[in-house]
C-alpha cells in the first residue's frame, strides 16, 4: 500500500511525481496495484478494457484515493475504471495514469534548446488518440514549478486529479487526459518553487480561449495543416508591386446592434469593401486573445489564439479566405514587444520571471505599466519565432505588422538616465532583440516564402528592411514615421504660414529610399487628442475637405507604400472611438461621399499606372520638378517606372489658383492630360483644373529645363499627369 507521506502529498497536491504512485504498479512480489485519486467519487471498479470484466473493486483509503492489490496479476494489461460519483452519476473512463511518456526525446530535445521550429505542435492542448482512447496531450513549460496540474470542467477544477509528469530535460510538464474534447475549458494549476500556490494559469499556447472577463482557455480544433501563399498572393507582397493597405479594428469597423461582430459577419461584408475602394490589403489591428478592450489587442494574453469577441477560431479561417477570394492580402499587427501582468497571464508564470527579465530595469515598460519578453531566453524566443510562424502558416495570412519596434531596439527606450541597463558592449542597444528579429524574419523566410513584415519603427535605426544577410533587421517594409509627423505639421499649418513649413514636404525625399516605406496614416494619428484627420485640416468646412483630397492625393503620389485607417476614407470628423461603429451614415452627405470616391480613385490610378509604384522604393523612380516654390507652396515631382512610363504630380497647398502655372518638364513626352484631380466635382471640388484640355510640351524654359507646360492649379489640390 501507499506510504502515509505520499498519500498526503498526493491529498494536499503535493506530490512531485504522481506517475511514481498512481496507475498500475508492480509490488516486490512481481504483483499489480492500481491506484486512482478520484476525490469525489464513492466507488470504483475496474475493468478490463476489451471485455468490461470486472477485474476488482477499489477500495476507498481517504481523501478520494482508491488502491487495491489486482490478485494474482502480474501482466499489465488495458483496463478502465468504472465510477460512481457522490452525485449517484455513473461513468467509466481511460486512466490518465496508464499512458506514457508524451512528447518524443527529439521534440524535448529541441524545446529545450530554443530550436524547435514550431512548439505550437508540441506545447498547449492537442487532441489526438492513443491506443483507441480519444482525448486531449497538455504539455506546458515552467521548468522552476514543483508540481503542475490540469484543471477544468472534466474534473471538477480539482488540481488533484491530474498533476502531470515533468519531463526534467526540457522543463516541460505533460498529460494525456482522456475523452476530453474540443470546447473544453481548461488552465494550469502551479505550485511555485517556494511552495506557493499560483493564481490558476492559461495556457500561453491556447490556440481559443473564453471571452474577457472569464480567463480560462479552451480545448480548439485541430492544427489546420501547413499553407503555402499563392504565387499571386506572393507577388501582391513585393516591392514593385502596388501595396496599399486600409487598416481595420475589427470590433469597430462595424458593431450590429452594437455587439462586436462575428468573423463570419466582417467576412460577408469587410473584404468586399475594401476590394471595391481598391485597395490591396487588409490589416488588422491585434487580433490576439487580450484581457482589455481598451487597449485596442495591444496587450494580449493568448498570443495563438483569434479573440473570442468574434466567434470560434474557424471563423478566422473563413475571414482570411474571404480576403483571399477579394484578391486582398491580409496582415496581422503583431506585438512581440511586451505583455500585462495580469494574474492569470504569463506574468510569475512558474513563480518565477519566466518570460520577462527579472531586473525591472530592463522588464518593466514604464509608458504601458507591462512586462517586457526576455528576448534572451531561448525557450522566450522560441515562443514569439514559432507565433510568427504560426499565423502565417496555418492560417495563412500574408504578414504581420510588428509594433512598438522602437520599444524592442533600444534598452533606454523611454528611460531616464540611470534607470537601464546597457548591453555587454556598453551600448543602448537590445542587441538580444535584434537578434530576436532577425530570427523571426529570417525564418518567416524560410520557412513562409512570399509572407512579409513590416516594421512599426520610429526612430532613424539604420537597415530596418535590409536583409539580415547584410546586417540590416530583414523587415520587408517599415512605415515611414517622420515623414507622416512632418507632413501633418504641415497640413495643419494655415495656408498663409505654409511658405515657412515647405522643407517639411520635401525632406522626405531625403532619405525615403534609405529603407522600403509604407507611408502610414494609421489609428494612432486619430486618437488620444489628436482628432480625426478632416479635424486637422485648417479652415473653413469647404478648405477642411479640400486640405484632406489634396492630402491624399500627395500622399498617393508620393514614394512608399500606402495605409491609411478605417473611417478616414470617407472623411470621419470626430476622433475614432473603439467603443462605437464608425459613422457610416456621413456617406449621405456627398462631401464624405465625395472623399471616399477620391480614395478609390486613388487607389485605382496607383494600382494601374506602374509609374506610381514599381519604383516606390528606388531612388531612380522619382524626379523633383518642382522643389522650391515655398512661396506659393507649390510641388511637383515626376515618377517614373523604369521602363519608359512617366507621371507627373502637382501639388498647391494654398486656396489660390494658379491659371497659368509654368512647369519644366522632361523631353520625350509631346503632351500631357489630367488623370485625376483631387478638385474635382465628383469629389465635391470646385471643378477647376485641366479638364479635357491638352497640355503640350512647348519649348518655354522654367526651372531650369529647356521644355515647359502650362497648367492651371486648382486651389488646395493635387493633380495626376499622364502623357496624352
Amino acid at each position: 500500500m501507499l506510504s502515509d507521506p505520499e498519500l498526503q502529498a498526493l491529498l494536499g497536491a503535493r506530490h512531485p511525481d504522481p506517475f511514481a504512485v498512481l496507475g498500475l504498479h508492480a509490488d516486490e512480489d512481481g504483483k499489480l496495484w492500481l491506484r486512482a485519486l478520484l476525490p469525489g467519487a464513492a466507488g470504483v471498479m475496474v475493468l478490463e478494457a476489451a471485455s468490461r470484466k470486472v477485474v476488482a473493486t477499489l477500495p476507498h483509503r481517504e481523501g478520494g484515493l482508491f488502491e487495491a492489490q489486482l490478485g494474482r496479476r502480474r501482466k499489465r494489461f488495458d483496463y478502465r475504471l468504472q465510477v460512481r460519483w457522490d452525485n449517484g452519476i455513473e461513468g467509466c473512463y481511460a486512466d490518465a495514469y496508464a499512458f506514457g511518456p508524451q512528447l518524443l526525446d527529439e521534440d524535448l530535445g529541441l524545446l529545450a534548446r530554443g530550436e524547435h521550429p514550431r512548439p505550437f505542435t508540441q506545447l498547449g492542448a492537442h487532441g489526438l488518440e492513443q491506443g483507441g482512447v480519444a482525448g486531449v496531450r497538455f504539455a506546458v513549460w515552467a521548468p522552476n514549478a514543483r508540481r503542475v496540474a490540469v484543471v477544468g470542467g472534466f474534473n471538477n477544477w480539482d488540481g488533484r486529479r491530474h498533476a502531470m509528469r515533468l519531463r526534467h530535460e526540457a522543463g516541460v510538464w505533460e498529460l494525456f487526459v482522456p475523452d476530453v474534447q474540443p470546447g473544453d475549458l481548461y488552465k494550469f494549476e502551479i505550485v511555485g518553487p517556494e511552495g506557493q500556490l499560483l493564481p490558476p494559469k492559461a495556457d500561453p499556447y491556447a490556440r481559443a480561449a473564453q471571452l474577457r472577463p472569464e480567463t480560462a482557455s479552451v480545448v480548439a480544433a485541430p492544427l489546420n495543416k501547413p499553407r503555402v501563399l499563392s504565387g499571386a498572393r506572393a507577388a501582391a507582397n513585393r516591392r514593385d508591386a502596388p501595396i496599399s493597405i486600409y487598416e481595420v479594428h475589427a470590433a469597430s469597423w462595424r458593431k450590429p446592434d452594437g455587439r462586436f461582430p462575428s468573423w463570419d459577419e466582417l467576412a460577408a461584408e469587410l473584404p468586399a469593401y475594401a476590394a471595391d475602394l481598391g485597395f490591396t490589403h487588409l490589416e488588422l489591428m491585434p487580433i490576439s486573445e487580450h484581457p482589455f478592450d481598451g487597449s485596442w489587442g495591444y496587450q494580449t494574453l493568448g498570443l495563438f489564439a483569434p479573440s473570442a469577441r468574434f466567434g470560434p477560431p474557424e471563423g478566422f479561417g473563413r475571414f482570411v479566405a474571404a480576403c483571399h477570394d477579394q484578391g486582398l492580402g491580409l496582415l496581422l499587427d503583431w506585438v512581440p514587444a511586451h505583455f500585462p501582468s495580469d494574474a492569470f497571464g504569463l506574468a510569475q508564470f512558474d513563480g518565477t520571471h519566466l518570460y520577462d527579465y527579472a531586473d525591472p530595469r530592463e522588464g518593466f515598460h514604464r509608458d504601458w505599466n507591462t512586462l517586457i519578453y526576455n528576448f534572451g531566453r531561448n525557450e522566450v524566443r522560441q515562443f514569439l519565432t514559432g507565433n510568427a510562424l504560426y499565423w502565417t502558416e496555418r492560417w495563412g495570412v500574408d504578414g504581420l505588422r510588428v509594433d512598438a519596434v522602437a520599444s524592442m531596439l533600444y534598452r533606454d527606450y523611454s528611460r531616464p538616465a540611470g534607470e537601464w541597463i546597457p548591453n555587454a558592449d556598453g551600448g543602448r542597444e537590445n542587441l538580444e532583440a535584434i537578434s530576436l528579429m532577425q530570427r523571426v524574419n529570417e525564418r518567416l523566410g524560410l520557412e513562409s516564402p512570399g509572407a512579409i513584415t513590416l516594421a512599426e519603427e520610429s526612430t532613424s535605426f539604420a537597415g530596418v528592411s535590409r536583409p539580415t544577410s547584410a546586417g540590416g533587421l530583414g523587415f520587408h517594409y517599415k512605415w515611414n514615421m517622420g515623414w507622416m509627423n512632418d507632413t501633418l505639421r504641415y497640413m495643419h499649418e494655415d495656408p498663409v504660414h505654409r511658405r515657412w513649413h515647405h522643407d517639411k514636404m520635401t525632406f522626405g525625399l531625403v532619405y525615403a529610399f534609405s529603407e522600403n516605406f509604407v507611408l502610414p496614416i494609421s489609428h494612432d494619428e486619430v486618437v488620444h487628442g489628436k482628432g480625426s484627420m478632416l479635424a486637422k485640416m485648417p479652415g473653413d468646412d469647404w478648405q477642411k475637405f479640400a486640405n484632406l483630397r489634396a492630402y491624399y492625393g500627395f500622399m498617393w503620389g508620393h514614394p512608399g507604400k500606402k495605409l491609411l485607417f478605417m473611417g478616414q476614407e470617407f472623411a470621419q470628423p470626430d476622433e475614432w472611438n473603439h467603443d462605437r461603429s464608425l459613422p457610416w451614415q456621413l456617406l449621405q452627405d456627398q462631401r464624405h461621399a465625395g472623399v471616399q470616391r477620391l480614395v478609390r480613385d486613388l487607389n485605382h490610378v496607383y494600382r494601374e499606372l506602374p509609374a506610381l509604384h514599381k519604383l516606390d522604393c528606388e531612388s531612380a523612380g522619382f524626379e523633383w520638378l518642382q522643389q522650391e516654390d515655398r512661396q506659393q507652396s507649390v510641388l511637383a515631382w515626376l515618377r517614373r517606372d523604369g521602363e519608359g512610363h512617366e507621371v507627373i504630380v502637382i501639388c498647391n497647398f494654398t486656396p489660390v489658383p494658379r491659371p497659368d502655372y509654368r512647369l519644366g518638364v522632361p523631353p520625350g513626352t509631346k503632351a500631357w492630360r489630367e488623370r485625376l484631380n483631387t478638385d474635382s466635382a465628383h469629389y465635391g471640388g470646385s471643378n477647376m483644373g485641366n479638364l479635357e484640355a491638352t497640355l503640350r510640351v512647348e519649348k518655354k524654359a522654367a526651372q531650369g529645363r529647356p521644355l515647359s507646360i502650362s497648367v492651371s492649379l486648382p486651389p488646395l489640390a493635387t493633380l495626376v499627369l499622364v502623357p496624352a
